[in-house]
């Protein structure tokens, strides 16, 4: 037979492993996923990316001439990416050349082609790659 203080501990032990261990369990989010998931479904997606993308370019655009030079975008690109990367070949990115390399960034680390990117993706290759473009 069970007596009242051995019920009592069985009953506050199972609390415990319903409302300590769910919490633990839960995945940690990384600081980029905090920043882009802007509709906290634990993956970015295409328009959250471009959203960020935006801000940077905004930010980052020192001179406010609408376009990021090679010293704009300082430790967003390796010096041959930015010759690969940009389209016109004029030595600098307007805002809708730097949202299309944003998109074909993500695209690439979109290893599942999903259409979102999770943590394993943001921290991959391609992924790291995308983020400096959106830090």
């Amino acid at each position: 037979m069970i007596t009242r203080r051995a019920a009592v501990l069985n009953f506050l032990t199972l609390g415990f492993f319903v409302v300590v261990l769910p919490a633990s369990a839960a995945p940690r989010r990384s600081r980029a996923m905090q920043a882009l998931d802007a509709d906290n479904d634990g993956t970015v997606d295409l328009e959250e990316a471009k959203k960020a993308a935006s801000t940077v370019f905004d930010k980052v655009d020192r001179d406010h001439d609408g376009t990021l030079d090679r010293r704009e975008l300082r430790g967003r690109l390796r010096p041959g990416e930015f010759a690969a990367a940009d389209p016109d070949k004029d030595g600098t990115f307007s805002k809708d050349e730097y949202l299309s390399l944003v998109e074909n960034r993500f695209k690439a680390a979109d290893r599942d082609n999903d259409g979102t990117l999770d943590e394993s993706e943001l921290r991959s290759r391609a992924g790291l790659a995308l983020l400096r473009l959106l830090r």
